[in-house]
């Protein structure tokens, strides 16, 4: 262990500098009662080594901070938080901290809460936990009379880390899960080689296409609250971790189904910006043990204790914001259209176009000819600003009118686009979603009789805004990428009426109430599916008719 990396304390300096001469049979007992820790040195080597470099502090620089999801939690905020749940009378004996890194949580939670007996900490990166560990010798040799619990920690991957043994040694005490989990994804850490994940990547048992284009991954944040909360909501105690806004929606979504005896569900919102310097939305998510379930979460800003919404089922749905749900409720049912989502081919370096003087030019840069056959304008969530679009800005090869048709036959008789495609052939085949394994080897997807109507009303499913959009043909039919929701329609007066139906201001208040303006993907086709327009017909005739 590179000790000479790693900030250790003037107190703790001089204290090994005092005990350089004790050997490793006593330094391990003394140590456990100066700082609480159990076992501060697993081995002899690792005592030699410290007394080595005892002279040397600097600090430790991460490798590939990403793969472990790595946003350290600052000292501020993790009292401020201790501090916030002790205001609540949480008053834990045992603390918990799966993921805890150079143990901000654990530091601030020995300052505030008197109570704790014990405290167990897992962390994968071992030169955090000699960080955490030097923190807690400098800690209670500058504050002698301060409460001292016992305190185990575990250098261990926490996907295969054994909490039986915790959890057997708890006895009914009253605990305190609290942390702040990666905010990565599985495929992220997939794609960096990471082994920082779980066995099963696909834990929510997402299947067939939705499993291959996304609802398979999942938050690594989310995987662990998922797993603390299986192995512990039947305690006594709390929970309270800082996890992306994201991961608490799906806790809270899944509740109905999982049914875990949690309550007093809370969603504190901080500003990940200041911070962690990270541009994602994030809160801290508390609750606790061992109650009667609840299937809300009331949602307050953290440092002002502003109320905001309450989020959660109401009725059997699921809303973002309850309130204003009862009010609009009536319009939730089934639509009567199917919305689609459009083409999506993960090849933008080639398949996105621009038209030039003669021919096209593709992201690479390059200037080429291509027939017109299967060309098409494409517009992307960008483009749907206004109240209609028939024009776009980039263009597209649509290389098959159906999903899992033969690219080849299609391409027979166009030498021009057949030699682009071939020429980038390369591209095509480095793409990594399963989707397109065993499949023709220029397949598309999201392609359908539905993507050539004429007319079509559209929405973003990337932006907050949610006016629908009329998209109208000039010359040929305009497609939409896979960013873009739609439905398609034969007639423009078809087109215009669900239109001015989906823009009036009971549809927008209603999709609002259930909409999750920071989510990735703020629509979705599960959103949109719920809006019942019949019966939204149906209650303004009523309404009319009442001032007739």
């Amino acid at each position: 262990m590179d000790f000479d990396r790693i900030n250790i304390g003037l107190e703790a300096i001089s204290f090994f500098r005092k005990e350089q001469k004790t050997d490793f049979q006593k330094i391990n007992q003394l140590l456990r009662e100066q700082s609480g820790v159990i076992n501060f040195f697993e081995n002899e080597n690792d005592y030699i080594q410290l007394k080595q470099a005892v002279e040397i502090s600097s600090p430790v620089v991460c490798k590939s901070p990403i793969e472990y999801g790595d946003y350290q939690t600052n000292e501020n905020l993790a009292t401020a938080i201790t501090k916030y749940l002790s205001a609540k009378q949480i008053c834990p004996q045992v603390l918990i901290e799966p993921t805890c890194g150079k143990g901000s949580f654990i530091i601030s939670a020995i300052k505030t809460f008197d109570s704790l007996q014990q405290i167990f900490g897992i962390e994968i990166q071992k030169k955090y936990l000699w960080q955490l560990k030097f923190e807690l010798l400098d800690y209670f040799l500058k504050n002698p009379a301060a409460n001292k619990p016992e305190i185990f920690l575990y250098h261990y991957n926490i996907f295969e880390f054994e909490f039986q043994n915790i959890k057997s040694r708890i006895d009914g005490r009253e605990l305190l899960i609290i942390g702040n989990p990666p905010w990565v994804t599985n495929s992220t850490l997939s794609s960096l080689n990471s082994n920082n994940v779980p066995v099963k990547s696909n834990f929510k048992q997402a299947k067939g296409i939705d499993a291959m284009t996304g609802k398979g991954n999942f938050d690594i944040g989310e995987y662990i609250s998922l797993k603390m909360l299986d192995l512990f909501s039947k305690e006594n105690g709390n929970f309270a971790f800082l996890i992306k806004n994201s991961v608490i929606k799906n806790i809270v979504y899944e509740q109905k189904r999982n049914n875990y005896p949690i309550s007093n569900i809370e969603k504190l919102t901080i500003n990940a910006q200041k911070e962690f310097r990270a541009a994602v939305d994030a809160s801290l998510f508390v609750c606790r043990f061992n109650t009667t379930p609840e299937f809300t979460a009331r949602e307050f800003d953290f440092y002002s204790a502003k109320p905001k919404v309450t989020m959660g089922w109401i009725n059997n749905k699921f809303a973002s914001d309850t309130e204003k749900y009862k009010k609009y409720q009536r319009f939730d049912g089934i639509c009567p259209f199917e919305w689609r989502q459009g083409i999506k081919h993960d090849c933008v370096k080639v398949m996105e176009l621009e038209r030039i003087d003669g021919g096209f030019r593709n992201a690479l840069g390059e200037e080429f000819e291509l027939e017109e056959d299967l060309v098409y304008g494409i517009l992307k969530s960008s483009d749907l600003k206004g109240e209609s679009i028939d024009t776009s800005r980039k263009y597209t090869i649509v290389t098959q009118k159906k999903i899992g048709q033969d690219t080849k036959l299609i391409l027979e008789t166009l030498p021009k686009t057949k030699a682009y495609l071939e020429r980038h052939k390369d591209h095509f085949l480095q793409r990594k979603s399963s989707i397109y394994k065993g499949k023709p080897i220029f397949s598309i997807f999201g392609v359908g009789d539905y993507s050539f109507k004429p007319y079509k009303v559209a929405i973003s499913g990337l932006y907050k805004q949610t006016r629908f959009t009329l998209v109208k043909p000039n010359g040929t039919v305009l497609l939409l990428d896979d960013t873009c929701y739609f439905i398609g329609f034969d007639t423009l007066e078809e087109a215009e009426k669900i239109q001015h139906e989906l823009n009036k201001p009971e549809i927008q208040a209603f999709i609002e109430s259930f909409m999750f303006t920071d989510a990735k993907r703020v629509i979705t086709k599960d959103l949109l599916m719920r809006i019942d327009l019949g019966l939204f017909s149906q209650q303004r005739h009523r309404d009319i008719s009442l001032f007739d």
